[in-house]
C-alpha cells in the first residue's frame, strides 16, 4: 500500500475553539497556509464547501500556483453545475498547475438548509442518485474521444464533449462520503477513494467491509481515507492538558456566538445529511468521551453533528500508532487538520507525519516478507 497525508486549508484562520481572525478571504494566509503543508510533507489538501464559502476552484488555483507539488481535492456538490463543465474546470486547472495535481471530492448531503441556500431543493433521497449519475456524465466528458449523448434521470447531453482532457494519465481522482445506504451504493460504483470519518477501529473495520462489498458486486477496488483532528504533544498527560484546553476554548466559543459576542465559526461543509454519518459520531460521543484508548471525542460530544472531529491524543509516536491500525485496516489516505490549523501544520511535519510514514514502510515490508 502507500500512504498519502491529505490536510485542509481555508482562507482566514479560525477553527471550533479560536476565533475567526483577519478578512474572509485573505490571500495571503491561502499561500501561507498552503505552503506550510508543502513544507511539513503533505501529499494534498481538501478544500471544503459550503453554500456561503468562498469558491473552492479559484482558492485551489491559488494553492496550486502558491506551492511546487502541493496537490488539492475541491469539494464539490453536484446538482448546481453541470458535470461536463466541471470536467473542462478540472481539466484545465490540471493543464495550468503542472499536471496530475487536482482531485474532486463529491459532496451529496449536507444540511437543507445550506442546499436551499443555493437553490437545491430536492430530497436526500435523490442526492446520491444524482451525485452517481453526475461522476459517470464528468468521467466520460474527461476521457471520451468522440463526442457522447446521455440521456439520464437528472441530466441529458446531446454531443457532449471535452476537448481538454486530464495533464497526465491518472487523470482526475474522483473522492466521495456518505454511510447510508444509498451513499454507500453511489461510492462503491463511481469513486476512486472513500472518505470514513474517524470513528472507532471496529466500526470503520465495518465501513471498509460493507463498502468492499459493494464496490465487488461492480468489478471495482476502493482506496480508503480517515479524517481526524489530532491533538499532539511531548508527553501524553500534556497531550490531555492541551486537549482539555481546546474543549474550554471552544465552550467559551460556542457562548459568545449565541450572544453574538464574537465572530462565529462555520464548520466545512464536508459531511453529508446529519441523519447518518454525523449522528454515528454522535452516538460514539454519547457512549463515551474516549474510544480505543485515545480517540477523543469531547468535541464531537460538544459542537454536535459537525463532521470532522474526533481527535486522536498523545505523543506524536502514540498518535501516529493510533492512526496506523486504521492503516491495518485498509485505509491508506490520512485527511488531518488541526484546532490551531497553521501551527499544527508546522508541528506535525517535524514528527508525526515522519512517523506516519515511516510507520506505513515498516508495515510494508514486513506484509512483503510475509508468504503468499
Amino acid at each position: 500500500m502507500s500512504i498519502e497525508i491529505l490536510g485542509m486549508i481555508a482562507t482566514t484562520a479560525g477553527s471550533e475553539s479560536r476565533r475567526l481572525d483577519g478578512p474572509l478571504v485573505d490571500p495571503q494566509y491561502v499561500r501561507d497556509f498552503s505552503r506550510a503543508h508543502e513544507a511539513a510533507g503533505f501529499d494534498r489538501v481538501l478544500i471544503g464547501y459550503s453554500a456561503s464559502a468562498p469558491d473552492g476552484f479559484a482558492v485551489a488555483a491559488a494553492a496550486l500556483h502558491a506551492t511546487d507539488a502541493l496537490k488539492v481535492l475541491i469539494a464539490h456538490r453536484p446538482g448546481f453545475v453541470a458535470p461536463t463543465i466541471v470536467a473542462r474546470k478540472l481539466a484545465t486547472l490540471d493543464h495550468l498547475t503542472g499536471g496530475g495535481r487536482v482531485a474532486i471530492h463529491h459532496i451529496s448531503g449536507g444540511s437543507d438548509a445550506d442546499q436551499r441556500r443555493d437553490g437545491d431543493f430536492s430530497a436526500k433521497r435523490d442526492r446520491y442518485r444524482r451525485t452517481g449519475e453526475f461522476i459517470e456524465v464528468l468521467r466520460t466528458a474527461l476521457t471520451a474521444a468522440e463526442p457522447f449523448d446521455h440521456d439520464g434521470e437528472f441530466y441529458r447531453i446531446q454531443g457532449g464533449f471535452s476537448a481538454v482532457k486530464p495533464a497526465t494519465d491518472a487523470g482526475i481522482p474522483i473522492y466521495f462520503g456518505g454511510l447510508s445506504d444509498g451513499a454507500v451504493e453511489v461510492g462503491a460504483a463511481y469513486a476512486d477513494v472513500y472518505m470514513l470519518f474517524g470513528e472507532p477501529l471496529a466500526d470503520v473495520a465495518e465501513r471498509i467491509a460493507a463498502v468492499r462489498a459493494a464496490a465487488a458486486a461492480h468489478g471495482r477496488d476502493v482506496e480508503f481515507s480517515l479524517s481526524t483532528r489530532p491533538i499532539v504533544a511531548a508527553t501524553e498527560d500534556e497531550a490531555w492538558a492541551k486537549a482539555q484546553r481546546i474543549y474550554e476554548e471552544t465552550e467559551t466559543l460556542i457562548a459568545q456566538n449565541a450572544t453574538g459576542n464574537t465572530l462565529a465559526f462555520t464548520a466545512p461543509a464536508q459531511r453529508e445529511e446529519v441523519s447518518v454519518s454525523a449522528d454515528l459520531l454522535q452516538r460514539h460521543a454519547r457512549a463515551s468521551d474516549v474510544h480505543d484508548e485515545r480517540l477523543w471525542l469531547g468535541i464531537t460530544r460538544l459542537t454536535g453533528p459537525s463532521g470532522n472531529s474526533t481527535a486522536p491524543v498523545g505523543t506524536p509516536a502514540q498518535v501516529a500508532e493510533a492512526l496506523l491500525k486504521y492503516y491495518d485496516l485498509g485505509v491508506t489516505k490520512f485527511l488531518i487538520r488541526g484546532f490551531d490549523p497553521l501551527g499544527d501544520v508546522v508541528q506535525w511535519g517535524d514528527e508525526l507525519i515522519p512517523l506516519l510514514r515511516e510507520g506505513a514502510r515498516l508495515r510494508d515490508e514486513a506484509s512483503a516478507l510475509q508468504p503468499a
